[in-house]
This record gives C-alpha cells, sequence and structure tokens, in this order.
C-alpha cells in the first residue's frame, strides 16, 4: 500500500487496472488488488471473519452515533475504529455455532463524562418507552444541560430507533414513541449522555430488555 498526492486528477476511490484507490485513516492511497485464491480458509480464519460480520452487521446501522459520540478521535484512529474494537473484544460472544452479540456489553457512547444516574426505562402502552434517571448535575463534570442519547434495537426484526438530545440531564425523564411496527416487539435499550459542546460523552448504560406495548 502507498501513498500519494492529488494529481491531476485529483484522488480517486474504486479499481482502476491493477489497483484500487482509497482513503485510509485520512490519507489518499492505493493499494494493489488481492490475488484470487482457492486455498479453503482455515478453521481460525472462518471463526474471525464471522465475528467481524457479526459486528459489522450490528454496528453499520448506528455508525452516526458512535462516530459522534464514542470516545474521541486518537491520532489516525476514528470513533468508529475504537467502537469496532472494543465490540469486536468484549461484545461480540461465541454461542456455539455462531457468533451472537452480548447487549449488556453494547456501548454507544464513551468517555469520562459522569452517566447518568440510576436511569430505568419502563414500557408504556401506545408503543412508549419513558426513561428515568435521578439528575446528578454537579458531580465531577457533569452538569445541567448534559445532553441525553438513547438508542433502542428489536433483535427480532433488526430494527433500530435513536432518540438524540432532546432531553437534558437535569430534565430527570425522556418519553420516546415508537413506531408502529416496534408494537409486540422485545426491545434492548442504551442510554447515554454528551456534553452540550459535545466536547466529551459518558459511557453509556445497558438498559436491559422490555417489550413494546401496543
Amino acid at each position: 500500500m502507498a501513498t500519494y498526492n492529488k494529481g491531476i486528477l485529483g484522488p480517486f476511490t474504486g479499481k482502476v487496472g491493477t489497483v484500487v484507490g482509497a482513503n485510509w485513516r485520512g490519507k489518499d492511497v492505493l493499494r494493489s488488488l488481492p490475488k484470487k485464491t482457492k486455498r479453503t480458509p482455515s478453521e481460525t480464519q472462518r471463526l474471525q471473519r464471522e465475528r467481524f460480520l457479526t459486528a459489522t452487521e450490528f454496528l453499520t446501522p448506528i455508525n452516526p452515533v458512535l462516530g459522534k459520540y464514542f470516545g474521541a478521535k486518537s491520532g489516525e484512529k476514528t470513533r468508529l475504529n475504537q467502537a469496532m474494537s472494543y465490540h469486536l473484544k468484549e461484545a461480540v460472544v461465541f454461542q456455539d455455532p455462531d457468533f451472537v452479540i452480548d447487549y449488556t456489553k453494547v456501548t454507544i457512547s464513551k468517555g469520562d463524562l459522569p452517566g447518568l444516574q440510576n436511569p430505568e426505562v419502563v414500557a408504556i402502552a401506545g408503543g412508549k418507552l419513558g426513561f428515568t434517571w435521578e439528575d446528578n448535575s454537579g458531580q465531577g463534570e457533569a452538569k445541567a444541560d448534559d445532553a441525553v442519547i438513547v438508542v433502542v434495537y428489536a433483535p427480532a426484526a433488526g430494527l433500530y430507533y435513536t432518540q438524540l438530545e432532546t432531553a437534558t440531564r437535569s430534565g430527570n425523564t425522556l418519553g420516546i414513541t415508537l413506531p408502529a411496527f416496534f408494537n409486540g416487539l422485545e426491545v434492548q435499550s442504551w442510554i447515554g449522555v454528551t456534553a452540550a459542546d459535545h466536547k466529551s460523552n459518558a459511557t453509556s448504560i445497558p438498559m436491559g430488555a422490555v417489550t413494546v406495548l401496543a
């Protein structure tokens, strides 16, 4: 793989002849096309691929959330890189014969900001979820106007719903009305918080499973 400066045609992505152009960690790079092989992957290689695919399929729909709230950019390692590394190591587990997501280990935001105190979630008739927490403004760097972020996921249907920055730490409560197609489904959710200036985030908290009531 080689980096290149923008020539008369500028940077490019995709295949041209025997090379592929791409942007990798903020740099324009060229790399040769992989050689085709008929070699059967080893069991270890197959498992690694399945682990990566499991993480990718779960995280891709919430990449916009992870890219904004997961940690902080560190050198050439983006927030999405950090999120992928974390979930591959901590949240993807093997349950013979498949890899699955451990929802208690999923993290939608990560950082040193104090999280919400004693958050709870309940299902309310009408397709609603009610989140409550105790106002811990003033604890460390926690401030009243820190914004709350929530991701909801229905595993059986592969559906996601996000509610970002519509409530504050001092507000103590957040009500979410899910689309009707969530009715009757068991959902997992995670709640996090970010500073009003987005310079720091709290590590999110898994809220466990509840069933959405019609």
